[in-house]
């Protein structure tokens, strides 16, 4: 198998990895969360994340937890027992168990004086463009603020048919729209194996994974945990999605009291390398729209100021057609109405209409709230190669 490696993980390459994260998303599943035998949340466990936790932020990074749960506690609350039970009563036990979920979170990082956050998401709030650029703005501010985000799926209000169905892929997803740099699945297993550990004694540990192949696809297997909707299928199913959006994966075993001490003390893990940059990924991804809403054209300073890697301001407009609305695609154009890229708009068009050629100074009176200064962030603006070429001529004027 040249896309693997058998054997005890290499704890310098877990270092290095973890010494050049800026943003790290930990999942936690529910076996971890949840202790069936007490029939209540596993304080003592959460409390020595948060010490983990407090450890990262301490070294400068940014943590955001994406944490199952918040059924298993709430069937709990309600008597709903642990066999099948319907949408609507699975639904109640998520708006029971998410309140007891956030406060256990709360007291595990409050000791350490961390403020958490809690945010709530759909399939479409990270895969439609409109939704994403908000659900990404809101997390990504909260990460400023020095709050860590606790994510769970809304299944108060989604369907079956609309889930992510299990928080392996929405801990992917959550990790791709805000670029983040690891993702780190905590489980009961200590990674991905040959064969499932738990019915063979043969299977073998694997401790990287290059590629994502049809080989080690069919490995995946199911969980034992009548409790838990993700077995390593959908980890794996997770692996592609965050290895293609730039973020290295990582599954472990959760289970230590610190797990992620345990990872830096030599703990095993299996770890999918990223095949791409996060940044050039989120590129890719916008570059992926085919269908303009609208075109924005900018001043000589404006074109400047983007291929030196900044945001497009509203003062740097001089016109736009639309309609469009925020989260949309739009072309930019230069002076002379050649294409300079796409990106996505941070307001709506009639919003980009009255900010045009204005400074932010202005944008409440204009707009009727405070918004944000760019019209576009750097981030979401992916420029084609002709446009450093238009920007030195236009400079040289």
């Amino acid at each position: 198998m040249s896309d693997t490696s058998l054997g005890v993980s290499d704890n310098s390459v877990f270092a290095s990895l973890l010494n050049k994260a800026d943003r790290i998303v930990i999942k936690i599943g529910s076996a971890l969360v949840f202790d069936p035998k007490a029939g209540q949340a596993n304080a003592s466990w959460m409390a020595g994340l948060g010490d983990d936790i407090a450890m990262l932020r301490a070294r400068g990074k940014q943590v955001i937890l994406v944490s199952s749960g918040a059924i298993a506690l709430g069937r709990e609350k309600l008597n709903l027992g642990r066999g099948a039970i319907q949408l609507a009563e699975k639904q109640a036990a998520a708006a029971t168990g998410q309140v007891e979920l956030v406060q256990k979170w709360q007291a595990a990082l409050g000791v350490h004086d961390i403020q958490t956050a809690q945010i709530l998401l759909a399939p479409d709030d990270t895969e439609t463009r409109r939704r994403h650029i908000n659900a990404r703005a809101t997390t990504s501010t909260l990460l400023e603020l020095g709050a860590v985000p606790v994510v769970n799926e809304n299944d108060t209000i989604t369907t079956y048919e609309i889930r992510f169905g299990d928080n392996d892929r929405l801990a992917a997803r959550v990790a791709a729209m805000i670029s983040a740099d690891l993702l780190i699945l905590l489980s009961d297993v200590d990674g991905l194996y040959t064969a499932n550990p738990h019915h063979d004694t043969a299977a073998e540990h694997i401790s990287e994974i290059h590629d994502i192949s049809d080989e080690i696809l069919a490995m995946g297997g199911t969980s034992h945990q009548d409790f838990a909707s993700g077995g390593m299928a959908t980890k794996l199913a997770a692996a592609k999605i965050a290895t293609q959006a730039g973020v290295a994966m990582l599954i472990c075993d959760g289970q230590h009291n610190r797990p992620v001490s345990a990872l830096m003390n030599g703990g095993r893990y299996s770890l999918f390398h990223a095949q791409t940059s996060p940044t050039t990924a989120r590129k890719n991804w916008i570059a992926g729209a085919l269908d303009p809403k609208g075109a924005i054209t900018l001043d000589a300073g404006a074109v400047t100021a983007l291929t030196a890697g900044k945001s497009l301001l509203p003062v740097g407009v001089t016109s736009l057609t639309g309609p469009f609305e925020r989260g949309d695609l739009v072309t930019l154009l230069g002076p002379d109405s050649s294409v300079l890229g796409h990106g996505l708009a941070g307001y709506s068009f009639s919003e980009a209409t009255l900010l045009k050629g204005q400074k932010s100074a202005h944008f409440e009176e204009l707009v009727g709230y405070e918004g944000r200064a760019e019209l576009i962030h750097a981030d979401d603006l992916v420029l084609t190669t002709a446009s450093a070429k238009s920007a030195r001529s236009l400079s040289d004027d």
